[in-house]
């Protein structure tokens, strides 16, 4: 899994297209990703592309309207990181997103493009931040619509990481995503089932984090449950709140729970991960019924 658009917003290959050739990262030294891509195939290795989506602070620099708006300032919200948003309505920049992939796939060649961030903003001074679209599963749900639309008939698989919980919980987590609303969408779906990142007392686990195997097998089970479902009861409809005397179902097609591949933990938080953990995650990942994993390390060791 290689990044070509990281949190900075920056593209991680040169490009002439005229559409991408501003944000090329100019501390990226990635100038022959097509031969490396190149390279990788001739070793019969499957090579994925990350894009950072929503979370552009470069971009949102060069087009200020297309961002996610402070209340109190009238300018770019940012969260705790100083990093900005995309609203997730500005249709300009679903196109910027639809350009960078087909080039990624037509030009480079990466056989897979996974897309991150798609979702809106969570760590910051939430209530200062303004939408053009608070509905945000609906928001989300249309863009992840229309990129399939654009991006799918080029021949690229395409997948989507998830929140970890969206496993286990059926509201939006107050980010827009739905694992039901993404399963039409996207080739594979990626849920994010870090065990340091659940909370204290999740599914009657004091410490998640000392139960990587629990974690992991719990939420994929369900995940996969929920794949073959037809359908699923919400507690809201398009972000209204449905009366719990008037529980609502959202209704699908059963998918393949082979749909879904999980997002492993490999890095340290809260605890030091040894081997054992790493093996625990791939056995819940495999006792869920499921058959493909990523590990996930920022510092990519």
């Amino acid at each position: 899994v290689i990044d070509i658009k990281d949190y900075t917003g920056r593209i991680a290959f040169t490009t002439e297209n005229p559409a991408l050739a501003d944000s090329v990262s100019d501390a990226c030294g990635a100038r022959d990703m097509r031969s490396f891509v190149q390279a990788l195939h001739e070793k019969n290795i499957y090579v994925i592309g990350r894009v950072t989506v929503f979370q552009d602070p470069y971009y949102t620099g060069k087009h200020p309207e297309s961002a996610v708006k402070s209340a109190s300032t009238g300018g770019a919200w940012k969260d705790y990181k100083g990093l900005s948003f995309i609203d997730v309505s500005h249709r300009p920049y679903w196109d910027y997103v639809v350009e960078l992939s087909r080039e990624a796939y037509e030009v480079f060649g990466f056989d897979e493009l996974n897309y991150d961030y798609i979702r809106y903003p969570s760590d910051g001074p939430m209530k200062d931040a303004v939408y053009v679209n608070p509905n945000k599963s609906a928001a989300i749900e249309a863009f992840w619509k229309y990129l399939s639309e654009k991006v799918k008939p080029v021949g690229v698989m395409m997948s989507a990481d998830l929140f970890g919980m969206t496993a286990t919980n059926t509201d939006d987590l107050n980010i827009g995503q739905q694992l039901e609303r993404a399963l039409p969408h996207f080739d594979f779906v990626m849920p994010m089932v870090y065990p340091s990142h659940y909370p204290k007392g999740f599914n009657n686990l004091g410490n998640p984090n000392m139960h990587p195997y629990e974690i992991v097998q719990f939420s994929m089970a369900e995940a996969a449950r929920r794949a073959q479902a037809t359908s699923t009861v919400v507690p809201t409809i398009d972000g209204t709140p449905i009366a719990s005397t008037s529980p609502q179902l959202y209704t699908k097609p059963a998918f393949s729970p082979l749909k879904l591949r999980t997002w492993l933990q490999d890095f340290d938080y809260g605890k030091e991960y040894t081997v054992a953990d790493i093996k625990a995650q791939v056995q819940g990942t495999y006792d869920a019924g499921l058959s493909s994993w990523v590990f996930w390390d920022p510092g990519n060791k």
